[in-house]
């Protein structure tokens, strides 16, 4: 029964290879009966002076590695393995798993631990992960491959799907030109990410790029902030001031949320746009500006329009060339790429490892609308990676598990949440206490109870 849990047809384990390393004869006979009918190739070994010869001559998909062995234990034996440049998977196993031998795992490398005794259907289990994890490797080294000769090669644009491809294509075509640009699409879809890529690829990359958002300013601040003005201009200005426009000389203006713009605001951006020249709050005197402005909005200007929320005249002097950047629910093919662009980001600053995606994972964010589009998606494999696992609903898949059983009670997700999240934090409990939202209090009467 316990071995059904991990099917044949689930996993098409024989094309990998394993390589058991155990002093105990029983727990060697125990895996090597479970493995022998699944995979292509099993070995054995009683120690590590053993293994080394036989991974000299093979090369082993997978080790499941016992810690406590005679001469060199098996978390040394994965240093030495990683500084040789072994790229496979590692299980360790372990009779006396605690919050230390955790940490030293994952310091190590090792994509699961196991605590002995275990059940078949948990070896199973994270024997699987393992070899998910290493086809969806392979895949991908086989994806950017083919992606390399076509693939977006915009400096923060990440994708390859038709969709971005042509995003791109047409981004490129219209950097070189001062033209005003209107970027639309839902929030999230990383219209400020275009914007900085236009100004980069323009003739004023070496110009200032100052972001607006117009949504962010009041209606009575918002002339002042973009044109300047002159001291008296209003109450509390007392001194002279530049405006963003000024600033933004010789280089690109981006006016993010343009819509939220104020009627008044909106005739007098029509008439730099027009101009180029701006005239500071207060004053008589105009000064001349040479910026390109690079416009955004999540909104229908045309509705807008319509409903008299926005100038006409406005809108077109905005829409002659304009970028639609399509919502991620649109360009699923692009969700791979982009995890793994964002853990190459985050993970230096978090100090956390990266995480492997299978692919039941990768059909389940397919499957997702992602209503806030690239953003969420961020947001995502950043919780994720602190948490251990991604976490993207009932089903959590977590980089390290320390378990003793395979029963999935509240209180065993609950452990092993927090101890993914210790290991992250290196042992740290106030880190790790801040990062779960409860009290170091909680944490150590969590902890005193599991006897770590």
């Amino acid at each position: 029964m316990e071995e059904s849990l991990v099917g044949e047809r689930e996993a098409p384990w024989r094309q990998y290879s394993v390589l058991i390393v155990d002093d105990e004869p029983g727990m060697l006979s125990f895996l090597q009966r479970a493995l022998s009918s699944r995979c292509g190739l099993v070995d054995c070994a009683d120690t590590v002076e053993a293994a080394r010869p036989m991974l000299s001559r093979n090369r082993y998909d997978l080790i499941v590695l016992d810690i406590a062995l005679p001469g060199c234990s098996g978390i040394d034996w994965l240093h030495e393995l990683r500084q040789d440049g072994y790229a496979g998977d590692v299980v360790l196993m372990t009779a006396y798993a605690d919050l230390d031998t955790a940490i030293d795992a994952l310091r190590a490398g090792a994509a699961d631990l196991l605590q002995k005794p275990f059940s078949l259907a948990l070896a199973l289990n994270a024997i699987q992960r393992c070899f998910e994890r290493s086809s969806l490797a392979r895949e991908n080294f086989v994806l950017r491959r083919e992606v390399s000769t076509h693939a977006v090669d915009i400096e923060g644009v990440v994708g390859q799907s038709d969709l971005m491809i042509k995003v791109c294509e047409r981004l490129k075509r219209i950097a070189p030109t001062s033209a005003t640009v209107l970027l639309s699409g839902e929030s999230g879809t990383g219209k400020e990410v275009a914007a900085r890529a236009l100004h980069r690829m323009s003739q004023r990359a070496a110009g200032p790029f100052v972001p607006v958002n117009c949504a962010a300013i009041s209606a009575e601040l918002i002339e002042s902030e973009l044109f300047g003005h002159i001291k008296g201009a209003y109450t509390g200005a007392q001194q002279n001031r530049e405006g963003l426009f000024y600033y933004a000389r010789g280089g690109t203006l981006f006016l993010d949320e343009i819509s939220e713009l104020p009627s008044a605001a909106q005739a007098k951006l029509l008439r730099v746009l027009e101009e180029r020249r701006i005239r500071p709050v207060g004053s008589e005197q105009e000064v001349a500006v040479d910026v390109r402005v690079i416009a955004a909005t999540n909104r229908d200007l045309k509705t807008e329009v319509a409903a008299q929320r926005f100038r006409q005249d406005l809108y077109y002097r905005l829409q002659v060339l304009e970028v639609t950047l399509p919502p991620l629910r649109e360009r699923p093919e692009d969700i791979p790429l982009l995890v793994e662009h964002f853990m190459a980001q985050l993970t230096p600053n978090l100090g956390v490892p990266p995480l492997g995606l299978n692919p039941r994972t990768l059909a389940r964010m397919a499957d997702y609308d992602w209503p806030g589009n690239v953003r969420e998606l961020r947001n995502l494999v950043e919780r994720s990676l602190i948490l251990g696992w991604f976490d993207i609903g009932p089903e959590p898949e977590m980089g390290i598990n320390v378990t003793a059983g395979s029963d999935e009670t509240l209180e065993a997700v609950e452990k092993r949440h927090i101890l993914a999240v210790l290991a992250a934090c290196e042992g740290n409990k106030s880190e790790a206490s801040r990062r779960l939202g409860i009290s170091r209090k909680t944490m150590d009467r969590k902890c005193q109870a599991w006897g770590l």
